[in-house]
């Protein structure tokens, strides 16, 4: 049965010093006009009425360990190492999707490319920790559903990282009903709206949870490895 959930954004942890070190300052002050560039946009989004949440729980899973692959019904995801090695010992896994929602993916992208970039890029960078922490709460959510049974959880994956292919969306939202969420699919399988993510997660008595998977990933290029590293290195906890 999929579980759906709507969230109000004062019920996110939306991390404020993590945010401003994403935006490039550390623990400094936010010079004009971004430290009233951000307020406006953490003012507007308590009027969101779209971010939300949904996950699923799937009993027949299995490892094809010599193809670095996930048996999930008649579906084969192939994860890759990396991700099948944080998977040890799952006995089930919940198929997830989460996004901030169209309000704010539009915002981003007409301020991006329209008459403020700035104002853009914070409610771009606010629109992907909105997505994040609602994962956080959903799977929260979760954690109290598997407790009941005695299971843990790994940490989330999705396609993408740690050479999952981004093709692979579609059989996983083939078990979600459709525009879940609110959120559809492209024929390259990117989401809609633009701040959503999907992904899965392992479920068993025997799984162990990771709390900082960046080592796991080879892109070189991903901005959030170096922000949380030096987000980490100044005595900072998430």
């Amino acid at each position: 049965m999929v579980k759906k959930y709507s969230f109000r954004f004062e019920e996110l942890h939306i991390n404020y010093a993590e945010l401003t070190s994403i935006l490039g300052y550390g623990n400094e002050a936010l010079p004009e006009p971004f430290d009233r560039y951000l307020q406006m946009a953490l003012d507007d989004a308590h009027q969101f009425t779209d971010i939300k949440g949904a996950y699923l729980i799937v009993d027949d899973v299995s490892i094809a360990q010599n193809e670095f692959s996930l048996l999930v019904g008649r579906h084969k995801f192939d994860v890759g190492k990396a991700v099948l090695n944080e998977l040890k010992g799952l006995e089930r896994l919940a198929f997830y999707v989460c996004t901030a929602g169209q309000t704010i993916s539009d915002k981003s992208t007409n301020l991006l490319y329209g008459e403020d970039p700035v104002l853009g890029y914070i409610y771009d960078v606010l629109g992907s920790m909105i997505t994040e922490a609602a994962c956080d709460l959903m799977q929260s959510f979760l954690i109290q559903e598997t407790l009941e049974h005695g299971d843990k959880l790994t940490n989330r994956y999705s396609p993408g990282y740690c050479q999952w292919k981004v093709s692979d969306q579609h059989k996983l939202f083939s078990f979600f009903p459709e525009n879940i969420c609110g959120i559809s699919l492209t024929e390259s399988a990117l989401m809609s709206p633009v701040k959503s993510v999907s992904g899965l997660i392992g479920i068993g008595k025997k799984v162990k949870y990771r709390e900082y998977v960046c080592t796991l990933c080879s892109s070189k290029d991903c901005i959030y490895r170096k922000i949380k590293k030096d987000f980490l290195a100044d005595g900072n906890e998430v």
